[in-house]
């Protein structure tokens, strides 16, 4: 069953979007994309809210997140989260796929 996580990063000044380019441009994003268990790592810039951006990130089951979210990469995102003043909303969907079948 794969997780998948909405975040959607707020903030003033363009400062949501700074904070993904940094993400991209300093290769977290690839490096969090390569972990174990990653299967998307994207973001999005919604239309009509210029001071946010949503990251859609999806992982093979809980226990991939759980490592992920101990691992250094979480230190470094938060670290430039704070750098950009960014708040978060959270939104977390466990995939019911596997279930059906």
């Amino acid at each position: 069953m794969s997780i998948t996580i909405n975040i959607y990063y707020k903030g003033e000044n363009g400062n949501a979007k700074k904070f993904a380019n940094e993400m991209i441009s300093s290769g977290i994003v690839d490096r969090v994309r390569a972990e174990v268990g990653n299967l998307k790592y994207e973001y999005f810039l919604p239309f009509d809210d210029n001071e946010t951006v949503l990251l859609i990130d999806r992982w093979k089951d809980e226990e991939a997140l759980d490592i992920h979210h101990k691992s250094e990469m979480m230190r470094k995102i938060a670290d430039l989260r704070n750098k950009y003043h960014l708040s978060m909303k959270v939104e977390k969907f466990k995939s019911l796929e596997e279930e059906i079948l």
